[in-house]
């Protein structure tokens, strides 16, 4: 769409702003944004492909996932608490080894606990039907939110200190700041220009849930396998959540079998540290990639979460990024608008892209080295693997900046994720 005389083809004359700003993508991160800029007195729109206000419970579907300490600090400060401490298994250690298809663990193993990084918990698991459905019920009871759902972003025009938002179905919006949360497709980047970056892992992740006989006393385990981590994460009634990584071809070869024969491929890699296991809800296997934008601002307009950058589940750091995202841009638009600044403004956004660039390019740059790393299944890999793995379980230091990474307490991070106020 192009500008005539000011206006837009087909929209309002009266330039007047439906809102502050315009959150594309009703999904985790894009709910806690609007959530965000909302208790800061920005007047937003959110516009979700959902057609539901609220989510009825249904059944556990697989997915869960750990947020760390600072990102449990701003689901706190969201009004989430209740729902964490109801539904969420606190993380209390973190135990990193090396695994082996029928051995299990085997060599070194780094441990680090709460103690380590000063921080209670280092952070929860939570099912993603229990998140999902709190950040609706808290959207849907919060003042200064408007939400347009069934819809999606069709396009939009920037002009006169405005950005002009057309949907698939219903009345365009006016707004000063249009921020897309809408995945890795992103359309709000697509229309934006903004070109991405893609590498493809060439591994699927099977994500399921286990049932077993033995308490995990809220202790995550990250086992690396040649074919790609296998992370054990703790969940309410001696449940854990399991992400799987193999190779693609043999991830779909295994997800093709019934339980019983996925269970006998998965207890060699899982060995017998719980006791006995059993599958606890369905399973699902998502192809791995990374894709990032090359820029994650351009005029009157900001990505966050996985329309940013999305990365590989090693550490399960994904969702925990696009949290200091939503946490960063909700401080930057917060601050100019009480300094009486346009939000949408270059200036503005530059400072979100300054600051999130740095902290996401350290993260991806950590998360896909380590997989590259690990990914070597060679006796001298293996052998300095080992080597490095017992060094650091011996630096107290070193353990305890491992454990304050984990955590989420590492690095320039938002208010909200520090103190839980702007």
């Amino acid at each position: 769409m192009q500008w005539t005389n000011g206006t837009l083809p087909c929209f309002k004359r009266i330039m007047k702003l439906d809102g502050d700003a315009l959150v594309a993508g009703g999904g985790i991160v894009g709910n806690s944004l609007a959530l965000a800029l909302a208790r800061s007195g920005v007047n937003v729109v959110l516009v979700d492909e959902t057609r539901q206000a609220t989510q009825a419970l249904g059944e556990f579907d697989g997915r869960a996932y750990a947020l760390s300490a600072s990102s449990c600090r701003l689901l706190e400060s969201l009004g989430l608490g209740r729902q964490l401490i109801e539904f969420g298994q606190p993380i209390h250690s973190v135990r990193v080894a090396e695994g082996r298809p029928g051995e299990g663990i085997r060599g070194p193993i780094i441990e680090f606990d709460r103690g380590d990084a000063d921080s209670g918990p280092l952070g929860r698991m939570i099912e993603d039907r229990f998140l999902r459905r709190a950040l609706l019920e808290a959207i849907d009871a919060a003042p200064g939110i408007r939400r347009i759902a069934p819809a999606r972003v069709a396009e939009f025009a920037v002009g006169s200190g405005r950005v002009a938002v057309d949907f698939d179905s219903g009345p365009p919006v006016l707004v000063a700041l249009l921020a897309g949360c809408d995945g890795r497709g992103s359309v709000v980047a697509r229309l934006a220009g903004i070109d991405r970056s893609f590498h493809d892992y060439r591994q699927s992740s099977i994500v399921c849930a286990v049932e077993h006989e033995i308490d995990h006393l809220g202790a995550a385990h990250q086992l690396f396998m040649a074919s790609g981590p296998l992370a054990i994460l703790p969940l309410p009634s001696s449940r854990s959540s399991i992400v799987w990584t193999e190779k693609s071809d043999v991830a779909k070869r295994i997800g093709e079998l019934d339980d019983n024969g996925f269970l006998q491929v998965l207890k060699p890699r899982f060995g017998d540290f719980l006791g006995s296991v059993a599958l606890s809800g369905p399973r699902r296997v998502f192809p791995l990639n990374l894709s990032v934008a090359h820029r994650f601002a351009a005029e009157r307009i900001a990505l966050a979460g996985d329309a940013a950058h999305g990365v590989h589940p090693i550490a399960g750091q994904g969702l925990n990024l696009g949290f200091r995202d939503a946490a960063a841009l909700a401080e930057v638009v917060a601050l100019a608008k009480r300094r009486g600044e346009d939000i949408g403004s270059s200036a503005v956004l530059e400072r979100y892209e300054r600051w999130r660039k740095f902290d996401s390019a350290s993260i991806i740059g950590a998360t896909h080295g380590a997989n590259l790393i690990f990914a070597t299944d060679s006796e001298l890999a293996s052998i300095l693997r080992s080597a490095g793995m017992a060094a650091i379980g011996r630096l107290p230091l070193l353990r305890r900046l491992l454990a304050r990474e984990a955590a989420g307490l590492v690095g320039d991070l938002p208010a909200l994720m520090r103190t839980g106020e702007i």
